[in-house]
């Protein structure tokens, strides 16, 4: 397991927001209107046009800052790669992939990796994993992130897919470290016609509701 301050960050800030499908050009835009939201940990999925090139430009662009850029929906050794060449500084697996967790501890980069159950679970951490996702979240609900702490204490859990501010709170106070989220953050004809204060306004209610949900706890 990787020791990385990208986890740290993310489990301070409590979301990583999901950028799927964007065009390259407003990635930038994008990322700048979630950090004025509080939202500091950005995902580009590996199956978007163009999203190697995407990481690498929002890399380049957020080196130095609070912001983390990583990759999603890496699936093999060859994309893991790929995406750590570009500047990922963590990577997020739909599924579990020992190679990828392996390729990720090579290089000193933090891994989340998406299970479902406690056997998948314990495979992702003895494999070193740096936190598991909970995919696809909406699925299961809450309750199941309870239930996996419960004989799985040192988990560290991001539930994802279909997570918003309706229920980021009840996903933090069941012991989620914090939640990705996409549709949610990102409204993409708010992006269209260049409307990046939406994008704001999405991450800032989002963050409050993780914060509400660490104060109930």
């Amino acid at each position: 397991m990787v020791a990385d301050p990208t986890l740290s960050a993310l489990t301070e800030c409590g979301v990583v927001a999901v950028m799927r499908g964007l065009e390259p050009e407003t990635l930038i835009e994008t990322g700048e209107a979630l950090r004025a939201g509080g939202v500091t940990t950005i995902e580009v999925t590996a199956d978007s046009p163009g999203a190697i090139e995407g990481i690498d430009a929002l890399a380049d662009h957020f080196a130095d800052t609070e912001v983390h850029v990583g990759a999603g929906t890496v699936v093999d050794e060859e994309t893991a790669n790929a995406a750590l060449r570009a500047g990922s500084e963590f990577v997020v697996s739909p599924s579990l992939h020992e190679e990828v967790i392996e390729t990720c501890n090579r290089y000193g980069v933090a891994s989340f990796p998406g299970i479902m159950t406690p056997t998948e679970a314990v495979s992702a951490i003895e494999a070193g994993a740096s936190a598991v996702k909970v995919f696809p979240a909406k699925s299961v609900g809450p309750a199941h992130v309870s239930a996996l702490k419960g004989p799985l204490g040192q988990l560290d859990i991001v539930p994802t897919g279909g997570v918003g501010p309706d229920n980021a709170r009840a996903y933090i106070e069941a012991g989620a470290v914090a939640v990705g989220a996409g549709g949610s953050l990102i409204d993409e004809d708010a992006i269209e016609r260049g409307d990046f204060e939406v994008i704001t306004a999405n991450a800032e209610e989002l963050v409050a509701e993780v914060e509400a949900g660490r104060r109930s706890e």
